[in-house]
């Protein structure tokens, strides 16, 4: 394979499919502290164990009264009302009786024969007594026990993907712990004669693939090791990746094409079964993936920007396959392009872009103008300068300047 170069290119759909064939999902369940729960994914549905408030409160600082005793009052005509509790008027355990009112913080429960409660703004505190200038219906300014969530309300499918807000919610329903998937074991492997961890001498480079490909699986909620680089040696990319079976996924980064030094796919098919070598999208190209003792491995490009955009296109996924959890899509934004883009037909292209227009969002009736980031597959800092990308399908040959276009935020993506 690696002699006669790529025998076959694969549509990017078609190899997303193939890869998810490959990929596990979770079967079994861990519990975890609804504090500690942010980013994993639910195992199965939750419901509320209690209301949310679990009793009627009062939702403004004010008075509890009985609505009917408010009945004709204004501004000229207030009604004056009793305090209950004498004149502090704000004991908690304090019943409102007819002709009274007690005083409330917002939150407090609402005291026993109150129905109403009278915003602080429209009364007049006088000596025991209190002067209400508003006439108000039964259920004013109360949140009712459940008003947020009732005993047995469902709150979320299993597959979801918790958010920092749903840990409150969660808390809030009187869950403790949470039944979640694993978090997807990711192996990633660096490799390349030339690569140093760091201080690059002439003809080294500086390994950054690694390190971004397992931060960027953790970001996806898998649990990545980051394993140390591993030179072009047939033996040494062997024994790395048979050595890591045991994890969800592997992926290596570099060594993928077709030239003397990519020994990787020939690494995969001697240990297990290559599926994909080669696949029509760019910058990427190079990217496949096998099975070895049943564990998908994964096949990175070596240039920075190439394993980039098959990270975010065939691993992100994949660990989503594997977590059990929905893939979401891409925050965007609509554009304009001040200068074209290419494509290539029959290859998926994602092309960089950047803004290039200074109004905030929202504030022009116009699109906001974007252009692209100049440099190949290898220039590291044409990632940083990026705003996004903008998706050249495969039947096009690119996009003129002036034509809108979507730009995904990559980087914006949890």
């Amino acid at each position: 394979m690696g002699s006669q170069g790529f025998t076959e290119v694969t549509r990017l759909a078609a190899a997303r499919e193939a890869l998810l064939a490959a990929v596990d999902p979770p079967d079994a369940t861990e519990s975890v502290a609804v504090a500690d729960a942010a980013g994993r994914t639910l195992a199965e549905g939750v419901a509320a164990t209690r209301d949310v408030p679990g009793f009627d409160r009062a939702a403004m600082d004010g008075y509890a009264l009985r609505a009917a005793d408010t009945h004709g009052a204004s501004e000229r005509s207030p009604v004056r009302l009793d305090l209950a509790g004498g004149a502090a008027g704000q004991d908690e355990e304090v019943t409102v009786g007819p002709r009274q009112a007690g005083y409330v913080h917002t939150g407090s429960p609402l005291p026993d024969g109150a129905d109403a409660v009278v915003k602080v703004e429209r009364t007049e505190k006088r000596g025991d007594a209190v002067e209400v200038s508003l006439s108000v219906p039964p259920g004013n300014d109360v949140a009712p026990a459940g008003e947020d969530v009732e005993k047995g309300a469902h709150l979320f499918d299993a597959g979801r993907r918790l958010r920092v807000s749903d840990l409150g919610l969660l808390k809030a329903a009187g869950h403790r712990t949470i039944g979640v998937a694993p978090r997807p074991t990711v192996s990633v492997i660096p490799t390349g004669e030339e690569l140093v961890e760091f201080d690059p001498g002439y003809g080294e480079t500086t390994e950054t693939n690694g390190l971004t490909v397992s931060r960027l699986a953790e970001r996806w909620g898998g649990e990545a090791t980051y394993r140390d680089i591993v030179g072009d040696d047939a033996d040494a990319l062997a024994d790395a990746i048979a050595g890591d079976t045991d994890h969800d996924i592997v992926v290596t980064t570099g060594g993928s094409s077709v030239g003397e030094r990519d020994l990787l796919p020939d690494a995969v098919g001697d240990l297990g079964e290559v599926l994909v070598h080669g696949v029509a999208l760019k910058p990427g190209h190079p990217v496949g993936f096998g099975v070895v003792d049943g564990t998908p491995v994964l096949t990175l490009p070596g240039y920075p920007v190439s394993c980039l955009v098959t990270a975010f296109q065939l691993l992100r996924p994949a660990i989503a396959d594997a977590g059990g959890f929905e893939l979401e899509e891409f925050p965007a934004f609509e554009a304009t392009l001040d200068a074209k883009i290419a494509g290539e037909v029959g290859t998926r292209s994602f092309v960089r872009v950047r803004r290039t227009d200074d109004v905030e969002d929202g504030e022009a009736d116009s699109l906001p103008t974007v252009e692209p980031v100049r440099g190949g597959a290898g220039v590291l800092s044409s990632v940083a300068a990026a705003d996004g990308w903008v998706v050249v399908p495969e039947n096009l040959e690119g996009v003129a300047a002036g034509e809108p276009v979507t730009v995904q935020r990559w980087e914006a993506f949890h």
